[in-house]
C-alpha cells in the first residue's frame, strides 16, 4: 500500500493544502483561512483525518528568519500523529505567481497558496 501525503504552506493569513494519494501526481487543495491558531491548527488536523494522511511535508522557510519559529510553533499545535518532515520552501510562493500570471486575480482567496504547497510537495517526492 502506497504512503499518502499532505503538504501544507504556512502563512499568516491562509495555509496552503495540497495532497498526493497513491502517486507522484499532487493536487492542491482548499486553503484553510487563517482566523487564528488554534482554529487553523484544528482546521489543519481535520484536513489530514478526512484525508487519511499518512505523511505531513511542512513547507520550512529556510531563508526567513521571523518565519522559521512561527512554523515550528505551528507544528506543534497539531495533533496529527503521522510522519511530519520539512521541505525547503524557498521561492514556492514566487513559483507559485509565475504559474497562474494571467489565470488568477485574486490573490487572497488561497489558490496561490495551494499551488505553493503543491510546490513544496512536488519538491519533496522528487527529493525521495
Amino acid at each position: 500500500m502506497s504512503k499518502k501525503y499532505a503538504s501544507i504552506d504556512i502563512g499568516l493569513k491562509r495555509i496552503g493544502c495540497a495532497v498526493s494519494l497513491m502517486s507522484n501526481i499532487v493536487n492542491p487543495q482548499e486553503a484553510i483561512l487563517r482566523k487564528n491558531r488554534e482554529q487553523a491548527s484544528r482546521d489543519v488536523d481535520k484536513f489530514l483525518e478526512d484525508w487519511q494522511i499518512d505523511t505531513l511535508v511542512v513547507g520550512y522557510p529556510e531563508s526567513s528568519e521571523d518565519m522559521k519559529p512561527r512554523v515550528e510553533h505551528f507544528v506543534k499545535l497539531l495533533k496529527f500523529e503521522g510522519e511530519i518532515v520539512f521541505q525547503n520552501e524557498n521561492l514556492s510562493s514566487q513559483e507559485a505567481k509565475e504559474l497562474t500570471k494571467g489565470e488568477i486575480k485574486h490573490k487572497r482567496d488561497g489558490r496561490i497558496d495551494s499551488i505553493a504547497a503543491k510546490i513544496i510537495l512536488e519538491r519533496y517526492l522528487a527529493s525521495k
